[in-house]
């Protein structure tokens, strides 16, 4: 059966088409609640650290998709739970951040999903919350009064997060245990302030989010709803993007554009079609038609290479996509005829550099002076036997014997400022000529 385009379906179909629904209260009453309107429904992040990682994108993007069939979405950043501590898929306590840390960790993610969900005015607009403006005063004493008397210890134990802190060697702090209560409390607020019915997230969720179904039940009687996707986990079965795992940044300055493309065009084949239907904004029959050329010539990676253009330019804009696309390119020895200037900053931002000044060139650089001035050879005996080897390559033409002596020019600058130089097929350097 032909995989549905988004336009030919509703959005819990398509969710289930992408892989993108795990766990979540009676399917068919949440498929009326959709189709009877819009619904604002919300997805929370804690603020562990100032950006938002790779792992976070299938959430925000979920969001987007909501956003882009109708509905209301709210991005709720966590400036009171991340306080505490989300117990769920971790064996060991959170370290606890301060307030300051906190507030600018807000201010961070908060601009970068600026870029990924859309906040202008209009009936879809998305809203940003932070928890900490509806907890931050809230009173003990009214917190347990008007939520913790609505929970037993009995079913907050019984929730697999929970369980499984316990079971371990490590524990679990009252803090941690009181997440669910905080969580819980942030639905009712959205649903009584925002008319929120309906939160999403990552099937560790889930217990937290049938907490917040519940006090809403009990406080307000309205059935509202939750949804969760399938974790997305590491090689070691932990959960990608979790403080104790490896984490793709989405702060350039963290993670660079060039390093985030390389990181989605090395997925692996037998995952490729998953990212490609959660980590992008194309349609399914769109993938569907990627994947089958894939499958047909694997070893040309085409599905990797749309993945990689099309999160780095949802991350960071299409001209950092082509440009990290051009540098890799580069990397791989392809001629440098179409090269960007763009391409060749990504270049330097990611091998060894040397700075040159533009007169230098005027008269000439001996090339064997260039070579060991840099830490591609050992020595200027090194650089002669590398370049009578034919090891050597500049602006990735291969030096052929008659230069081996030949100095570098003006001609040989890329964009008036760069020359690459390469040994060999993995080795390289960049000159900077100011």
């Amino acid at each position: 059966m032909e995989a549905p385009d988004v336009g030919d379906t509703d959005i819990l179909t398509e969710l289930q088409a992408r892989g993108l629904v795990q766990d979540s209260t009676d399917l068919d009453a949440l498929g009326r609640r959709l189709a009877g309107g819009p619904v604002t429904l919300y997805h929370g992040i804690d603020p562990t650290a100032d950006s938002l990682h790779a792992g976070n994108l299938i959430g925000v993007l979920a969001l987007r998709r909501f956003q882009d069939a109708g509905h209301r979405p709210i991005a709720l950043a966590g400036g009171a739970t991340g306080m505490v501590g989300d117990p769920a898929g971790r064996s060991d306590e959170r370290v606890l951040l301060d307030p300051d840390t906190l507030e600018g960790n807000v201010a961070a993610i908060k601009r970068q999903l600026t870029h990924l969900i859309d906040f202008t005015p209009g009936a879809t607009q998305a809203a940003l919350v932070d928890n900490y403006m509806w907890t931050g005063d809230l009173r003990l004493l009214d917190f347990l009064r008007d939520v913790g008397k609505h929970f037993t210890v009995n079913a907050m134990v019984a929730k697999e997060s929970v369980r499984s802190r316990m079971e371990g060697t490590e524990g679990i702090s009252f803090t941690e245990f009181s997440y669910m209560l905080l969580q819980a409390h942030d639905y009712l607020w959205l649903n009584e302030h925002h008319g929120c019915d309906l939160q999403i997230g990552g099937s560790d969720q889930w217990g937290n989010i049938t907490a917040g179904i519940d006090l809403v039940r009990r406080r307000t009687g309205r059935a509202v709803h939750g949804l969760t996707w399938p974790l997305l986990l590491s090689a070691e079965g932990t959960k990608v993007g979790k403080t104790t795992g490896a984490r793709v940044w989405l702060d350039p300055d963290k993670t660079s554009p060039y390093r985030f493309y390389q990181h989605w065009i090395q997925v692996d084949d037998d995952v490729v079609e998953r990212m490609l239907l959660q980590f992008t904004l194309l349609s399914i029959g769109t993938v569907a038609g990627i994947m089958e050329g894939h499958r047909a010539a694997p070893e040309h990676r085409e599905a990797q290479r749309v993945l990689a253009r099309e999160v780095t330019a949802l991350v960071h804009g299409a001209e950092a996509a082509d440009a990290a696309e051009r540098a890799a390119a580069l990397l791989f020895g392809t001629p440098v005829d179409d090269v960007t200037p763009a391409a060749l900053d990504a270049v330097a931002g990611e091998v060894p550099t040397s700075a040159f000044a533009r007169g230098d060139l005027e008269g000439g650089l001996d090339l064997v002076e260039v070579l060991a001035a840099t830490d591609l050879v050992d020595s200027r005996s090194d650089a002669r036997r590398q370049l009578g080897q034919g090891a050597i390559y500049v602006n990735n033409r291969q030096v052929g014997p008659e230069r081996h002596d030949g100095p570098l020019t003006p001609a040989d600058l890329l964009h008036g400022r760069f020359v690459l130089l390469r040994r060999g097929k993995r080795r390289h350097h960049v000159l900077l000529f100011g």
